[in-house]
């Protein structure tokens, strides 16, 4: 995003990056072993997760990667500049002197073209999830920090939603936040119910940066189709409001789509920051694309879906040529200079429809833009391997973060010791003979019918490294 917005930002092959409260650094530890070259550093005041984290670091035999028990208000200067920081989970749900020392300690240690990440709840939906926290808090005060105080909340807000009428609005709201929180038991500790829980609005966000000689950049994805901001009516309407200034049109886009939750990508100030998307920033990314063809009745049209299932049509050649030649190379990304016979007017020179066309592929997810390529295998080989970090999550955890930090579930006993074996060394047929020893009640046909499509979805998913 920083370069689709004119920044220089430090190659991902060679930058630091500071993550605060990082927990047992399931974040930074895959992307210090995916990217060699760059410097990581996360702290966290809770030493728990910070030993495990070390823990896994000394495991795997990371030198490009340090976590230390810290405390915001203490930590600076000491631990050096950083190209990105990333303050996930932390700003909206601090009191006001953690809040203020989040984007302080980003002006103090961002480097001139580096990027801040800052997520947080917002508002005007906020106000709903506020009102649901103060009924679950007010049900469960004295009951102290358990799992069993959340199931008491979630038991008690059902009670309150079974006792509104069917067709009510606040029954409807109630039923909506319950569907979201599903499944999130430990989420809603750190979220609904910790001691400090503060959404803001997008504007409050951006003039506390501001006060720290921080600007807005962007959000960290392109806004999905839906948004009203691609609606021309709705946008001449916002846009006279606003008067023209960006940041009071992002905050009346907010009241339209009843925003709960922002990730804020913040720079220096100082920087020029490019509204419009140029055809030099295309020029430095890499491009990439899941999207496969189906079948389609249209004459002259050619179809193509995406795994979620989200489909396009289109009648450009050059459209058809683009995403097949990205389906062939996925999970990897091609280079523009190669795509850009697909995408140029006369001269082959990128202008400003192949900009443009080049927009709404990405916002329809139907392409994925790269600052850089993984070390990712080009095909499924004769040996195959995957990640070193892959493999120790396959004995200790229900899911991995592949090289293209992807979260990959890890719920079948047949895939886990699959990619436990994945090493290198082992041919299919070797791993076929591996697995059976490790799985004897599993029938033989079972296991070497499974074996070619796990390998595809490790694959796919970015496991299986160069």
């Amino acid at each position: 995003m920083a370069i689709l917005h004119g920044l220089s930002p430090a190659p991902v092959e060679h930058c630091r990056v500071l993550e605060v409260a990082s927990n047992e650094g399931a974040n930074l530890i895959p992307m210090a072993y995916a990217i060699p070259g760059s410097e990581f550093v996360g702290f966290d005041l809770a030493l728990a997760p910070i030993e495990r984290g070390q823990a896994r670091i000394r495991d795997l035999g990371l030198k490009n990667v340090r976590l230390f028990q810290g405390d915001l208000l203490e930590v600076g200067a000491e631990m050096g500049r950083f190209d990105y920081i990333i303050a996930h989970g932390i700003y909206a749900w601090s009191p006001q002197p953690v809040r203020d020392r989040v984007l302080a300690l980003c002006a103090e240690l961002l480097t001139d073209h580096g990027v801040a990440f800052v997520s947080y709840n917002a508002m005007p939906a906020g106000h709903v999830r506020l009102m649901l926290r103060d009924m679950m808090l007010f049900r469960t005060q004295g009951m102290g920090d358990s799992l069993e105080r959340v199931e008491e909340a979630m038991a008690f807000l059902r009670f309150v939603c079974d006792s509104r009428p069917e067709d009510d609005l606040f029954r409807s709201l109630i039923e909506a936040q319950l569907k979201r929180m599903e499944n999130r038991t430990a989420a809603i500790r750190h979220d609904e119910m910790s001691e400090a829980y503060q959404p803001v609005y997008f504007l409050e966000l951006i003039e506390h940066a501001q006060r720290h000689g921080l600007e807005y950049l962007s959000e960290s994805v392109l806004p999905p189709p839906p948004d009203p901001g691609y609606r021309a009516e709705i946008h001449k309407v916002v846009e006279g409001l606003a008067g023209g200034d960006i940041l009071r049109q992002e905050q009346f886009l907010d009241f339209l789509r009843m925003r709960v939750y922002r990730e804020t990508l913040l720079c220096r100030k100082e920087r020029r920051v490019q509204r419009d998307f140029s055809a030099e920033s295309f020029r430095r990314l890499l491009f990439a694309s899941q999207a496969v063809p189906v079948q389609e009745e249209k004459p002259g049209a050619a179809a193509f879906v995406l795994p979620g299932g989200i489909k396009m049509e289109s009648n450009l050649p050059g459209v058809t040529a683009l995403l097949l030649e990205l389906g062939k190379a996925w999970p990897n990304a091609v280079s523009f200079e190669t795509l850009e016979p697909h995408l140029a007017g006369a001269g082959r020179v990128l202008d400003a429809e192949g900009v443009a066309l080049l927009v709404r592929l990405a916002i329809s997810e139907m392409i994925e833009l790269r600052a850089w390529n993984p070390p990712l295998a080009r095909t499924i080989p004769e040996r195959p391997k995957a990640s070193a970090v892959s493999r120790h999550d396959a004995c200790t955890r229900d899911r991995t973060t592949s090289l293209l930090h992807l979260m990959v579930s890890l719920d079948d006993i047949k895939m886990r010791t699959l990619l436990k074996l994945l090493d290198g060394s082992r041919t299919r047929a070797e791993l076929l003979q591996a697995m059976a020893a490790e799985l004897p009640q599993t029938p033989f046909a079972e296991l070497e019918e499974g074996i070619a499509g796990a390998l595809e979805s490790f694959y796919k998913s970015g496991i299986l490294e160069a």
